[in-house]
């Protein structure tokens, strides 16, 4: 399996020029600050740089620590163009993007291949933002890695978990759920209601609902493993759209979060 996903929103939600891509993100990643925490699993959002990189940063930031130990990373994201029932594996074998190529993860893929709920579609892949504009991040803070893409549509938050049972291994695996929170609202209503979803990620409170995740299956699956596998989740950053380069009539929220197995979770930044 050697075909290759080509990058769909390279000069749209990011610069396609590999330079100007590379430095991007590493101003992004210096802005931010280091939480000293290890990071298993990842939440983190999906819009254009402009809009969310910086959100993202943050949480991208956090795995400096485990830079040299991560080698395989498991990327859930919902879909946006494509309706799939299931989680949807992307049929090729490399995702490329200006930063390079990603090997997708075989033994990974085949670890799963065979769960009802696993499909394979690179229709939902090909357009999908959600999964390629984490790619320059993770190609930036790790060294080699291997990939396993899933495209989440019309599931349950179980079928995800038992997805992420199969993949979990150790600390050389993680999880990343790439989800906005709150879209359209005004900045006031926004806040408040993005308050509210953290809160209930860092009680992995859940079900959340569609109105106040776009990724909330994968992130509801992700809370079911994280109260298995005892994970304390962490607040890195909380912003809108109206913080960061949009109006604010219309804002959609970021959240980074953290899920550790240290230490007590649950209280926001530190």
């Amino acid at each position: 399996m050697a075909e290759i996903r080509s990058p769909a929103v390279a000069g749209l939600f990011y610069p396609a020029d590999t330079e100007q891509l590379a430095q991007e993100v590493r101003h992004l990643l210096d802005m931010s600050i280091s939480h000293g925490i290890k990071p298993k699993a990842l939440i983190v959002p999906h819009a254009g740089y402009v809009y969310s990189g910086a959100v993202a940063a943050t949480a991208y930031a956090a795995l400096g620590p485990m830079a040299g130990v991560i080698k395989h990373v498991v990327l859930l994201g919902p879909a946006h163009r494509v309706a799939v029932q299931g989680l949807a594996l992307p049929g090729v074998g490399i995702f490329e993007t200006p930063l390079g190529k990603i090997r997708v993860d075989q033994p990974l893929v085949d670890a799963i291949a065979d769960l009802p709920q696993v499909v394979v579609s690179p229709e939902a892949h090909a357009w999908e933002h959600s999964l390629e504009v984490q790619l320059p991040f993770l190609q930036s803070v790790l060294s080699e890695f291997t990939l396993l893409p899933l495209v989440v549509g019309m599931t349950s938050p179980e079928s995800v978990a038992q997805v992420l049972e199969a993949v979990w291994g150790g600390e050389e695996t993680l999880v990343v759920v790439s989800s906005d929170l709150s879209h359209y609202l005004s900045y006031f209503a926004a806040q408040r209601t993005d308050h509210e979803t953290v809160q209930d990620i860092l009680q992995l409170r859940q079900p959340l609902g569609q109105h106040q995740a776009c990724g909330n299956v994968p992130v509801n699956g992700l809370m079911i493993a994280a109260r298995k596998h005892h994970l304390a989740p962490h607040l890195l950053d909380l912003r809108n759209s109206g913080d960061t380069a949009g109006p604010r009539d219309r804002v959609v929220g970021y959240a980074a979060i953290a899920f550790d197995e240290g230490g007590d979770g649950n209280d926001g930044i530190h």
